[in-house]
């Protein structure tokens, strides 16, 4: 690997109320959003920044989601179809813990895993109200069993013993792969921004920002720690792309998900 290439992983989609995803903003309804992962082949090694939700825990937690996932959506399924397999990722970097950014992490068992240290903090004592969002903790067992939630019966998670490499502030991790500090949606969240050789860099919102829509509005999602901080980081990251000439990339946004590349395609 010499240049850095991105590829986008399709996930599937999930549903939630127009109301949620524009607080108090609407309109209300049925709103079906994608949810993917991005992979960076770098020369430093193979990373996954998020791994989209895992299907039968949201059938069985939050079926009122109406999760679509085929098995070419999962992160092995993804993988597959440019010809790699889960060991061959070395690192992921989760933008935050909710279980749609996080449910494919425990198939990546031979990864170090990268993420803000208020964030891992957070999956074991957090607010009340966040708890339908931090529901699913497959990804680091150990903080499950020591907050008291259950494991669904999983061999993989028999065995799985993640290592985490926790930071703070923005940090560039690798060569042009930077990770901004954008909080309020939780309280650690991180946005990442990958300098290409022969375009402009690619700056993914994570959940800081669901859509062109909600930075055209300046509307947070209802699903937020902080929403003071959340408009900040919306802000922050509208001055980032305009620093960097940076091109937005959203994370659950279904119109601007039609025109971005897909499967073995890849940005470089």
């Amino acid at each position: 690997m010499s240049d850095t290439k991105v590829y986008l992983l399709d996930g599937g989609s999930l549903v939630i109320d127009g109301f949620h995803a524009f607080w108090n903003r609407g309109p209300g309804g049925e709103l079906r959003f994608p949810c993917y992962a991005v992979l960076i082949e770098h020369e430093d090694g193979r990373y996954i920044f998020d791994t989209g939700y895992d299907y039968d825990h949201v059938q069985r937690v939050l079926p009122f989601e109406k999760p679509i996932q085929s098995k070419e959506q999962t992160i092995p399924g993804q993988l597959a179809k440019i010809g790699l397999r889960t060991d061959d990722i070395n690192y992921v970097i989760n933008s935050h813990y909710h279980f749609d950014h996080c449910g494919g992490n425990k198939h990546l068992n031979k990864a170090c895993t990268i993420c803000h240290t208020k964030e891992l903090e957070a999956c074991g004592c957090h607010q009340p109200f966040e708890h339908l969002g931090y529901s699913d903790l497959t990804f680091a067992p150990e903080i499950a069993r020591k907050a008291g939630k259950p494991l669904p019966p999983d061999p993989v998670l028999d065995m799985y013993t993640p290592t985490f490499q926790t930071l703070t502030g923005d940090q560039e991790i690798a060569k042009g792969l930077w990770l901004f500090e954008t909080p309020g949606h939780t309280a650690g969240h991180y946005s990442l921004m990958v300098e290409l050789k022969n375009r402009r860099p690619m700056l993914f919102t994570a959940d800081a920002c669901y859509s062109q829509k909600n930075m055209d509005m300046m509307c947070i999602s209802s699903f937020h720690l902080d929403p003071v901080a959340s408009l900040k980081s919306m802000q922050r990251l509208k001055e980032l792309a305009e620093k960097h000439d940076a091109e937005l990339f959203y994370s659950h946004d279904p119109e601007s998900f039609t025109g971005y590349q897909k499967d073995a395609a890849y940005y470089s």
